[in-house]
């Protein structure tokens, strides 16, 4: 299997979010349009039993930049769907005064 990198060709924009957006688990749970718990657990059972097989052939050095970098891509990946929560907010001022 072809290595996919991280970050576009100018290295500057990752290309996680379109890579997990093709997968097949996403895709399969996206089908319906609707995530339920169900399908939570199961993408967690995924990426645990994936945190299983990989952790134990990292040296301590390459553990620790890959922690930092799963701690900036969830906070990544949160920090954008907030950005899209907020942006997505009807902007007009409520005229109701008490």
């Amino acid at each position: 299997m072809a290595r996919m990198s991280w970050l576009d060709s100018a290295g500057e924009t990752t290309l996680i979010d379109e890579y997990a957006q093709k997968s097949g688990s996403f895709v399969e749970a996206m089908a319906d349009g609707n995530i339920d718990e169900s399908e939570v657990k199961a993408q967690e059972t995924k990426l645990v039993d994936l945190m299983k097989k990989v952790e134990p052939k990292l040296d301590d050095d390459q553990h620790a930049e890959i922690t930092e970098l799963l701690c900036e891509l969830s906070a990544y990946n949160l920090m954008q769907m907030l950005h899209m929560i907020h942006s997505s907010r009807p902007t007009t001022a409520s005229t109701w005064r008490p």
